[in-house]
C-alpha cells in the first residue's frame, strides 16, 4: 500500500513538474537554436568562417553564462515569495534585477569588445582572430538587453508562468533566420557580414526578445498581482546584495561548467580547423540536447522553492525525486538518438569529409555524457531552489576543472588523443559533478525542516 502511495505521489509530482518544465524546455531548446542557426549558416559559408563563428561564440558564451547564473538567483527568491502567499513583494525583487542585469549587461558590453588577448592567448588560429573579434563586437550590443530577457524570464518562471518564454523564445527564431541569412550572405540589399552579421542579427533579435518580454510582464494580467511596474525604485543595495549574495556563486558554477566547454572548444581548435569545426558540431548538438534537462532543472528550482515557501521538507525531496526521474527519461532518449544518428548530424552541418569524420566520432562520446551532464544539470537546479549555492560552486570547481579539464588536457595533448581525448575528459567531470551534486541535495533533503532556508 504504501509503496503505491509513493508511486502515486511521485507520478503526481512528475506530471506537475513536467507541465511547469515542458514550455522551459521547448524556449531553451529554441534559444540554443539559435545558435544552430548561426553555426549552420556559418558552415555553408566555408570552415574558415564556421571556425570565427564558433571561437567568437565560446567567448560570448562565458559571459551568457556568468549573467545567467547570477540573475537566476531572482527565480527562487520570487518562487519562495509565491509559496508563502505573499506576491505582492515580488514587484521590489523584479525592479531590483532589473537594476543588477543593467550592471551586468553594460559591464560584459565593454568587456568583449576587448576579446582579442583572450582568443589569441587560447591559441585560436591567427587567421581566424580577425572574423572572430568582429563576431564579438557585434554580439556584444546585446549583452544588457540579454541580461534584461534573464531578469523578465526568471521573475515569470518563480512564478510558474513558464509560457511566456517559450513564446518569445519562437519569436527570436522565427526572426533570426532571415535576418542572420540577409546579413551574413548579403541579401536584401544588405551587406554580406559574414561572421560580423551572425553577431549584428543575434544582438538585435536579444533586444527584440528583451522588449517583448517586459510588454508581456506589464500588461498581461496574470502578474497583475506581482505588482511588478508599480513604482519606480531606485537602486537598492540591501536586496541587490541579497541576490548577488545567492546568485554569484551560481554565476561562478555556471562559469566552471561552461568554461570548462570553452576550454575543450578552444584547445580543439589549436589542433587544426578541421578539428575545431568538428569539435563545434557535436558541441553544437550536445549543447541543444542539454537543453532539455536544462528546462527540466529550472522547473524543478521552482518547485523546491515553492515547497520552502510552504515550509515544506517533503516536498522538497519529492521535487527533487520527480526531477530526477524525468531526468533519466529524456537523456537515455537523448543519447540513444545521438549514438544511431551521428552520420547523418553530422551532415547537417559539413560537406567536408574530414569534419563529418572527426564529428561522428565526437557526436558518439557525446552521446555517452547525456546522463551525467543532464544529472547534474537536474540537482544544480534543486540546490538553486534550497539557494544553496556556495557549496556546490565549490563542487564544481573540483569535477569540471580538477578531474575534467586536467584529464581532457592529459588524454588530449599529453597521450595524443586530440579531440576525442578531451571528450573523455568532459565525461569525467560531468560525472563527478553528478555525484557530488546528487550527494549534496540528498543531505540536504533528509535533514528536513532545518536545512530549509527563511522565507
Amino acid at each position: 500500500m504504501l509503496d503505491r502511495q509513493r508511486r502515486a505521489r511521485l507520478g503526481r509530482e512528475c506530471a506537475t513538474t513536467a507541465v511547469l518544465a515542458a514550455p522551459l524546455v521547448a524556449g531553451q531548446l529554441l534559444t540554443i537554436g539559435m545558435n544552430v542557426i548561426d553555426v549552420q549558416l556559418a558552415g555553408r559559408l566555408g570552415t574558415a568562417v564556421l571556425a570565427a563563428t564558433s571561437a567568437g561564440y565560446n567567448v560570448w558564451v562565458l559571459a551568457l553564462l556568468v549573467t545567467l547564473g547570477i540573475l537566476l538567483a531572482v527565480a527562487p527568491h520570487v518562487a519562495r515569495l509565491d509559496g508563502a502567499g505573499r506576491r505582492g513583494e515580488v514587484g521590489a525583487v523584479f525592479r531590483q534585477g532589473l537594476w543588477l542585469g543593467l550592471a551586468i549587461g553594460v559591464g560584459f558590453l565593454l568587456l568583449l569588445r576587448q576579446a582579442e588577448p583572450l582568443l589569441v592567448w587560447v591559441g585560436t588560429p591567427p587567421e581566424v582572430v580577425p572574423d572572430a573579434l568582429r563576431f564579438l563586437r557585434a554580439i556584444s550590443w546585446g549583452a544588457p538587453a540579454l541580461a534584461l530577457f534573464f531578469v523578465c524570464r526568471n521573475t515569470s518562471e518563480g512564478l510558474s508562468r513558464t509560457r511566456p518564454t517559450l513564446y518569445v523564445s519562437l519569436l527570436g527564431v522565427a526572426l533570426l533566420l532571415p535576418l542572420a541569412w540577409s546579413l551574413m550572405y548579403g541579401r536584401l540589399g544588405l551587406p554580406a557580414l559574414g561572421a560580423e552579421g551572425a553577431g549584428l542579427a543575434h544582438a538585435t533579435i536579444l533586444w527584440l526578445q528583451a522588449g517583448a518580454y517586459l510588454a508581456w510582464l506589464r500588461w498581461h494580467p496574470d502578474y497583475a498581482a506581482a505588482r511588478l511596474f508599480e513604482r519606480f525604485e531606485r537602486p537598492s543595495a540591501r536586496v541587490i546584495g541579497q541576490l548577488v549574495a545567492v546568485g554569484a556563486p551560481m554565476g561562478f558554477s555556471i562559469f566552471m561548467e561552461g568554461s570548462l566547454f570553452v576550454f575543450t572548444a578552444l584547445v580543439a581548435g589549436s589542433f587544426g580547423v578541421v578539428a575545431g569545426s568538428a569539435h563545434a558540431i557535436a558541441m553544437n548538438v550536445a549543447s541543444f540536447t542539454f537543453m532539455v534537462p536544462l528546462g527540466i532543472g529550472m522547473a524543478t528550482t521552482v518547485r523546491v522553492g515553492n515547497a520552502v515557501g510552504r515550509r515544506d521538507p517533503a516536498g522538497v525531496a519529492w521535487a527533487g525525486a520527480a526531477g530526477f526521474a524525468l531526468v533519466l527519461a529524456t537523456q537515455l532518449v537523448a543519447a540513444a538518438a545521438i549514438l544511431f544518428g551521428a552520420g547523418g548530424i553530422a551532415g547537417l552541418y559539413s560537406d567536408d569529409p574530414a569534419v563529418r569524420e572527426l564529428a561522428i566520432a565526437l557526436l558518439v562520446a557525446a552521446a555517452w555524457f547525456q546522463l551525467p551532464d543532464g544529472i547534474q544539470g537536474l540537482f544544480n537546479g534543486a540546490l538553486r531552489g534550497l539557494e544553496d549555492t556556495r557549496v556546490p560552486a565549490l563542487m564544481t570547481v573540483v569535477s569540471y576543472w580538477a578531474v575534467g579539464a586536467t584529464l581532457g588536457w592529459w588524454f588530449g595533448r599529453q597521450l595524443g588523443e586530440g579531440p576525442e581525448g578531451l571528450w573523455k575528459g568532459l565525461i569525467a567531470g560531468l560525472c563527478c559533478a553528478a555525484l557530488l551534486l546528487g550527494l549534496r541535495f540528498a543531505q540536504r533533503a533528509r535533514a528536513g525542516l532545518a536545512a530549509l532556508p527563511r522565507v
